[in-house]
């Protein structure tokens, strides 16, 4: 049975702050759900959304009585979102977020929060291409992982409340630090988008017509190369040194690839194919 919170706050709900808000609707985990947006026209448009309670006019207003606060903004806003709320919220009162890194985004949101209110890290490993609350789901998060990334430093009581919140809108948690996290997703998640991004930028230098004749191999490699630049510049900039010591590494395994091919050393190109069919087919369902 799901923990439920009295008033749930979701500060710039695109797609994943969307998703978060049907999801605990569905679920029944929050009694209250206050979402607050950047753009008057979003304001009004939530305002007719049935999952949610009230539509704040600002930031500040929307954390007045917030019980758990979920900061959905891009993730070059987030460290700004927490620094305008924190006068402003109740005494004991947990803050999350959405942002995909987790490093010096955790520990400037723990200083600017502590010690009134208790500032918890979290990334869901979910989402799409598309953008904006309007895409979101209220299953985006079900059977998917999210990370918790408290710091030493944070206080365990809101620490086992993010996680259960997480759990309950049906993600799967795994609790680590904040740097570890920025080192796997460089690999499992910001890798992945600069490769399909570079793939998509080479192709299109070559004919980009060639696209009309590909089957699912390439439009499956290449799904993510449709993602928001805007977006990815932040969360690149954000997590650039381990995106440079994956690519670095992801570099020196093509060489092998293509030593291997210009050498004709067909074992080696066997080899390599196993490794990654191997890898492949050892993903869950």
């Amino acid at each position: 049975m799901a923990t439920i919170i009295e008033s749930l706050v979701i500060l710039a709900p695109g797609l994943l702050g969307g998703s978060v808000a049907l999801a605990a609707h569905r679920r029944g985990v929050a009694r209250r759900i206050t979402v607050w947006a950047r753009r008057p026209e979003v304001r009004i448009a939530l305002e007719s959304q049935a999952w949610c309670s009230r539509v704040a006019s600002s930031p500040e207003d929307a954390v007045r009585d917030a019980s758990l606060v979920v900061l959905a903004a891009p993730v070059d806003k987030i460290v700004d979102l927490a620094g305008a709320i924190a006068p402003h919220l109740p005494s004991g009162a947990r803050v999350t977020d959405v942002g995909s890194t987790k490093g010096d985004l955790s520990r400037a949101c723990h200083a600017a929060l502590a010690p009134r209110s208790h500032f918890v890290g979290a990334h869901p490993m979910a989402g799409s291409e598309k953008t904006g609350w309007e895409n979101g789901s209220a299953d985006l998060f079900q059977g998917r992982v999210c990370f918790v990334t408290p710091l030493e430093s944070t206080d365990a009581a809101a620490t086992e409340a993010v996680v259960r919140f997480w759990n309950d809108l049906g993600a799967e948690v795994t609790s680590l630090p904040p740097d570890r996290h920025d080192e796997i997703v460089a690999h499992i998640s910001h890798l992945p988008q600069a490769l399909a991004t570079t793939l998509c930028t080479f192709l299109s230098q070559r004919d980009p017509g060639w696209r009309n004749f590909s089957g699912g191999g390439l439009r499956d490699t290449t799904r993510i190369g449709a993602s928001d630049p805007t977006m990815w510049v932040e969360i690149f900039r954000n997590n650039r040194d381990e995106v440079l010591r994956a690519l670095r590494a992801f570099q020196t395994e093509l060489d092998g690839f293509h030593a291997a091919l210009a050498n004709r050393d067909w074992i080696d190109v066997r080899a390599r194919l196993e490794r990654g069919k191997s890898f492949r087919t050892g993903f869950r369902p």
